[in-house]
């Protein structure tokens, strides 16, 4: 790979996923875009810059953004976040949602689903308490391939062993050989839809929680504004947002306000917003039926 090589593929990924690469991940590129090169049939990485240059280059581009972008996830990854979700966000919102009985989690970056996922067996093991609500969990992320993996809701042993405490394991997935398989109630509580951070959250619609954890840390400071205060947007002005440990609104924006007492944990700024009212209504819907506690499948 030659520097003009690196330097392409480094102002390529910064405009197609907002990734941003430092003078010295030559050996990232070259590991993560050498097996894409042989799986296209192409024998080096300049070769591949060559072809992503032509007009037919954009399937090459797809694998390309997919494979420097796929970062990895397990279930309740950090638990703090859970934690809050548990303890702080649902109680809150569930006594201010006693009307519409409606709430929408959004997970950004939602890689190979763990994240919703966890967040869907938790409201599960609520039992009665949620059964009157609809919760509707959308995940999203960059790579088709990720989100292929989401929706079949297949883990391998490792996988289920990182994080997941062994009681859910049991009551939620299914051994299938060296497999393990999410149950169809909890699969049918979360949609996957494809969506770049860079592209307009319009189409979304409103939020009561927005999970966007470990993803800013890779974008330039510009970038992490932009997508916070378009964020803020879409969300209800009681909702919370959740970053992840490494993270923070900090000296970027003054959209969002820290919740006390809960690391990691913000909610819009009115008086910087000027956000009314809550949310709207409900665009996406995954055509599934409810499910045994009467959770609308999303």
């Amino acid at each position: 790979m030659t520097p003009a090589d690196y330097e392409f593929l480094r102002t390529f990924l910064k405009e197609r996923s907002g990734l941003v690469l430092s003078n010295d991940k030559q050996y990232l590129i070259e590991s993560r875009l050498l097996p894409v090169a042989k799986e296209l049939g192409i024998d080096s990485i300049s070769a591949l810059v060559a072809k992503l240059k032509t007009p037919l280059g954009r399937a090459a581009g797809e694998r390309v953004v997919d494979a420097m972008t796929t970062n990895e996830s397990f279930f309740f990854r950090d638990k703090t976040p859970f934690d809050h979700f548990d303890n702080v966000m649902l109680p809150a919102l569930m006594d201010a949602r006693k009307t519409e009985r409606k709430i929408r989690i959004w997970c950004a970056a939602a890689s190979t689903g763990q994240e919703p996922y966890s967040l869907a067996m938790l409201i599960k093991d609520m039992g009665l308490k949620a059964s009157s609500f609809r919760f509707d969990i959308l995940g999203t992320d960059i790579s088709r391939e990720v989100l292929d993996r989401a929706k079949a809701g297949t883990y391998t042993q490792f996988e289920v062993q990182r994080g997941l405490p062994i009681q859910l394991l049991l009551n939620h997935f299914t051994q299938n050989g060296e497999q393990w398989e999410l149950s169809p109630t909890i699969r049918q509580m979360v949609q996957f839809r494809q969506l770049n951070l860079f592209d307009s959250f319009n189409a979304l619609g409103k939020f009561d929680i927005v999970f966007i954890r470990n993803v800013l840390i890779y974008f330039e400071q510009s970038a992490k504004v932009d997508i916070l205060e378009r964020v803020a947007k879409q969300m209800a002005p009681d909702g919370y947002m959740v970053l992840g440990a490494a993270e923070t609104v900090v000296g970027l924006t003054d959209a969002f306000k820290a919740v006390p007492g809960s690391r990691g944990l913000y909610q819009p700024n009115a008086e910087a917003t000027g956000a009314t009212g809550l949310p709207s209504s409900r665009p996406f819907s995954s055509g599934m039926g409810t499910s045994s506690l009467g959770l609308k499948s999303a």
